[in-house]
């Protein structure tokens, strides 16, 4: 029996016992009710009105605050002796690299066609809201992060949704924590291994073979497969090893590295049409209002664009703390700062630079996936680059595959966490999920399991539900903690000795 044939008959079984749930749980997850002509998932509204109600809250902290944010990170207001095991810049690189991946390249595309060229205003509009929704669930990350013994941090939803609410409501806000903290790991630990990992691996794996000569090139095989499988779960597992210090190391040099030659890339094109970026800006604001696409009306537009967003920068999902709760620091609210910038760079920045390279280029697939065609979102993205540069898809193979590795990184950091809140933090339960994480990564090549990563995705979201709720109710909290990390800045701005000052509460830490 041929590996090929193995791995067939695994999808299908899969698929068989798999399916009804994933489909239940899709319908139940992405629940869409008609509006004007066209479906509004709710989720997706829970995720917009709370980048709302968070933005008029801190009262627009992500324009106000942008500046300092960016100071943060540059290490102006870093304390010598905090806990924590990674700078602001690693941290935040880290986070990205998370949720920077081929959402940024395909996915853009597809919302480009369904919703027109317009939804790319609605994207940038949903990528600003979620800066105050990341800035919140960040803070609250480093505000009740476990340091332990050994100086390694632990943070996330499981983490602050049990202590948070018990500080607010007392014993039943702890009772009822422990049960959110518990299902928010098994949501986390679920998309790890199927969304973070598995899928990342297929797709990367899957372009990889397109611009080999496809099916009968030199990766098409099995045997091909399995190579590339194996070669990344080796990467993935010598990396994760090193713990989250180590993914850091390679995020803070890979990010920027995969961001910049995707971005160059974006500049290429742009400058190449420099002529018609006036008409494709004007063709961007127009279609957000008068849209022309798949979907049809301004609310058609709307929601493809905000969906687009929410699911390229996670705000709100509970999936960035985890990261960010490594840093360095005494205030949480400087790293939820720090955060606010993540969906600005992930899609303010990379998918908008995506979406205007589409329009300017004009690609003849992008007027077929207008019209109603089944294509491809990264043939669109490719081809649109292929204007220009007919030998790009090699160099999109290259962003695919760090931008693939990157994420599988981040998210097997996740996983670890979610892990070891649900099996211990023993050194056996932490290698043995490292194992089960890089055997994934092989199987990622070799499966689809399409049915499962569908899976994975409404799990995901589940847990936005959980955690948007927890924000809302801690709230306040991070207010606190933003005043006291502005009096902080106050005080460093004025050359006052702010070590001096006790009335400075630290990051909450257990040993």
């Amino acid at each position: 029996m041929s590996l090929d044939s193995i791995t067939t008959s695994v999808d299908e079984a899969v698929s068989g016992l798999f399916e009804p749930i994933a489909a239940w749980l899709g319908e139940v997850v992405f629940y869409s009710v008609p509006v004007a002509g066209t479906e509004l998932p709710l989720i997706v509204a829970w995720l917009v009105v709370a980048g709302l109600v968070f933005t008029a809250w801190f009262g627009l902290v992500q324009i106000r605050k942008f500046k300092l944010a960016v100071d943060v990170v540059r290490g102006k207001y870093d304390e010598k002796g905090s806990a924590g095991e990674v700078n602001h810049f690693q941290a935040l690189t880290a986070a990205v690299s998370g949720t920077v991946g081929l959402g940024n390249i395909a996915g853009v595309a597809v919302a480009v066609s369904i919703g027109g060229p317009g939804a790319t205003f609605w994207m940038i509009l949903c990528g600003l809201l979620g800066m105050a929704t990341k800035f919140v669930e960040v803070t609250l990350g480093v505000k009740y992060r476990e340091v332990h013994a050994d100086g390694t941090v632990s943070g996330g939803p499981m983490h602050y949704l049990p202590k948070g609410l018990a500080d607010r409501f007392g014993a039943g806000g702890a009772k009822l924590g422990k049960v959110l903290a518990v299902l928010a790991s098994a949501m986390v630990l679920f998309f790890g291994l199927f969304g973070g990992n598995l899928f990342q691996v297929n797709q990367s794996y899957a372009q990889l073979v397109s611009v080999t000569g496809g099916e009968d090139g030199l990766m098409g095989s099995s045997a091909g497969a399995l190579f590339f499988g194996i070669l990344v779960a080796a990467l993935v597992g010598v990396v994760l090893l090193g713990g989250i210090r180590s993914i850091a190391n390679v995020t803070s040099k890979l990010v920027p590295a995969m961001a910049g030659i995707y971005i160059a890339a974006c500049l290429v094109v742009i400058l190449v049409h420099i002529t018609a970026v006036p008409a494709a800006v004007t063709t961007i604001i127009e279609g957000a209002f008068n849209p022309e696409g798949v979907a049809g009306g301004v609310l058609g537009a709307l929601i493809i664009g905000f969906k687009r967003a929410a699911f390229s920068n996670e705000a709100g999902l509970g999936s960035a703390p985890i990261a960010h709760s490594a840093v360095k620091t005494n205030h949480p609210a400087s790293e939820g700062l720090v955060a606010l910038l993540e969906p600005f760079i992930d899609t303010v920045v990379i998918c908008t630079m995506t979406a205007l390279t589409i329009v300017i280029a004009n690609p003849a697939s992008w007027g077929e996936a207008r019209q109603g065609e089944s294509i491809g979102g990264v043939t669109i993205t490719s081809d649109a680059f292929a204007t220009v540069m007919p030998w790009f898809p090699y160099i999109l193979t290259v962003a695919v595959l760090l931008f693939a590795i990157s994420t599988v990184l981040t998210w097997g950091y996740y996983g670890l966490k979610a892990w070891t809140h649900l099996f211990g933090r023993s050194r056996t339960s932490e290698l043995a999920y490292k194992v089960v994480y890089t055997l994934f990564a092989i199987a990622g090549s070799l499966l689809t399991l399409q049915t499962l990563i569908d899976m994975a995705d409404a799990v995901l979201f589940m847990l936005a539900v959980i955690n948007i709720i927890g924000l809302y109710l801690l709230a306040p909290v991070v207010k606190r903690e933003l005043n006291s990390f502005l009096e902080f800045v106050r005080r460093r701005d004025a050359g006052e000795t702010t070590e001096d000052h006790e009335d400075q509460e630290p990051a909450k830490a257990t040993t």
